[in-house]
């Protein structure tokens, strides 16, 4: 049974994630308001958190949700890894902090899905209010934001190399992947200030918290969203001694718990498709089958090679590496890994790069879990523009049990093509020089793996997510969407959803700074103030 613990606020969100962070500092911003955050991890403030190049060792931590897909049936039936930050911050505290927004024309394709106000000229202002970055105000950068954005610290030279050898595979030197085209390769853009990590925690909720309008509830399981007729009230969460509490909503309740957490706790709230729902016990609220639908993810595939000279990470953790972060946060730990870009299109024809290049001076294979006796370089085909679609559903009532999902990676033949295409130009920007004259042997795909049939078969075997899950709550202003263009969720009264769960289509590159623009706009809307200017 549950029961009220006293603790009211004007805004509940649950979960203190990209965009739950963002909506928070925003809200409290006003004195008048009262605002609490529920969050299932913890303060995250771990050495590795803390630490760029440490944030694999985050995965299948307490601080990673660590979810797996169901068998993936193009992907040889194999269950793909994918990690969901746990603690303040969410995934902006143990992702690669690299600062891309994606194409002006996936903003263009929300708006043409019936997302009205969130075309490229009307979300291009809430990147630029976050953004504090260290090359200056210019014409698509902005400065004075809480979200420091600066360039990669300590790059190896090795990442000169690739850079270079791109321009020779005939690749333009892109200075700005966030400017109106993103074609070419470039410098990697980070989330750090000072050779730190800079999380949305960090940039947003942790100064908010010396505000005496704003909670935050930590290590607090949700179990539900609580109503009275059609309108949200409050959110259930487990209790101690077994009772479970109720947090009140005196205005709304805001759902930001990710493109997993968000749609199955609709769906145990009543709020999904219905015969599915009745099967497993949880009384029906509104019947919204799309929930947990439009499942979307960046199909990732390593390409790496052996430098037999050296010059990569694998040095990073030694003692030497250490004692230099520590006094100056500089050196092969102030790395985020991934050091350089190259946006690419696989084909003629195409109105934007439909494939993204890594490149990471360092061995980085099986999500950096497994270690190499030397040195090494990593690059490889990213699919930014994914035509297949998953879903996610729910097997209990109970939000404490993992739903289940797929992505049905592959699924579209034109996936393929241009993953398949990818293999053959990281094999093409590496076969020139100058780093044609400083890798060794082909490690993977490896030499072996060389017609198109061998290609696409090593790709089905070794594929992973880039760990962007967007879309299970799809917005949109058509009666089946789940959310409407002020994220409204249909069918009830009071409640939102805002993180990358309402992105009709993923956009092209890393998904980090799109869920936190969703925030920025998403606080302009609950509280209903005018939406920044373009």
């Amino acid at each position: 049974m549950a029961s009220t613990n006293g603790q009211a606020s004007d805004y509940v969100i649950i979960g203190a994630g990209s965009a739950g962070c963002v909506i928070a500092a925003r809200l409290s911003e006003d004195p008048s308001v009262t605002v609490t955050v529920i969050e299932a991890g913890g303060s995250n403030r771990h050495p590795s958190v803390v630490i760029p190049a440490a944030f694999a060792q985050q995965f299948q931590s307490s601080r990673d949700w660590a979810f797996h897909t169901e068998p993936e049936p193009h992907c040889d039936g194999r269950e793909l890894f994918i990690p969901r930050g746990k603690g303040l911050g969410g995934s902006s505290s143990m992702n690669a902090m690299l600062y891309v927004r994606g194409r002006p024309l996936d903003y263009d394709l929300w708006e043409k899905a019936g997302c009205p106000g969130w075309g490229w000229d009307d979300v291009r202002p809430y990147f630029l209010r976050s953004e504090d970055n260290a090359r200056g105000l210019s014409e698509h950068h902005s400065t004075g934001g809480p979200l420091r954005v600066e360039d990669a610290r300590s790059p190896r030279a090795l990442t000169q190399d690739f850079i270079a050898s791109a321009q020779a595979a005939g690749l333009p030197y892109a200075d700005d992947y966030n400017g109106p085209e993103q074609d070419g390769v470039s410098r990697v853009q980070v989330t750090q200030k000072g050779g730190r990590r800079w999380s949305a925690a960090d940039a947003f909720l942790r100064p908010a918290l010396k505000r005496p309008n704003l909670k935050v509830l930590r290590g607090k399981s949700v179990l539900g969203i609580e109503f009275e007729g059609d309108r949200a009230v409050g959110v259930r969460c487990a209790g101690r001694r077994g009772a479970d509490e109720v947090v009140r909503a005196g205005r709304e309740v805001i759902v930001s718990a990710g493109a997993i957490g968000s749609p199955q706790l609709l769906m145990c709230s009543g709020i999904g498709p219905a015969d599915d729902l009745r099967a497993l016990g949880v009384d029906v609220r509104h019947d919204s089958p799309e929930v947990g639908e439009n499942l979307q993810d960046h199909p990732m595939l390593v390409c790496t090679w052996d430098v037999p000279g050296g010059g990569s990470l694998a040095d990073a953790e030694s003692p030497k590496a250490m004692l230099e972060w520590i006094t100056r946060k500089t050196g092969p730990l102030a790395s985020s890994v991934a050091e350089a870009f190259a946006f690419i299109r696989s084909r003629p024809g195409l109105p934007a790069p439909d494939l993204q290049f890594h490149f990471a001076p360092a061995y980085f294979v099986d999500h950096g879990r497994v270690t190499y006796d030397g040195h090494a370089i990593t690059t490889g085909p990213v699919l930014v523009s994914p035509k297949s679609r998953g879903r996610l559903w729910i097997t209990s009532a109970d939000a404490t049990q993992r739903p289940r999902f797929i992505t049905n990676m592959l699924a579209e033949p034109e996936d393929m093509a241009s993953m398949v295409a990818g293999v053959k130009i990281a094999r093409e920007i590496i076969a020139q020089p100058p780093l044609s004259g400083l890798v060794g042997e082909e490690l993977f795909p490896g030499p072996d793996i060389v017609d198109d049939a061998d290609i696409e078969a090593d790709v089905r075997r070794r594929v992973e997510t880039l760990y962007h899950p967007v879309g299970t709550c799809r917005m949109g202003d058509d009666e089946s969407a789940v959310v409407d263009p002020e994220l409204r969720v249909n069918g009830v009264e009071g409640l939102r959803v805002a993180d990358a769960s309402i992105m009709p289509v993923i956009p092209g590159g890393n998904t980090n700074a799109p869920a936190i623009m969703v925030g920025e706009r998403a606080a302009d809307l609950i509280a209903d103030r005018a939406a920044v200017p373009a």
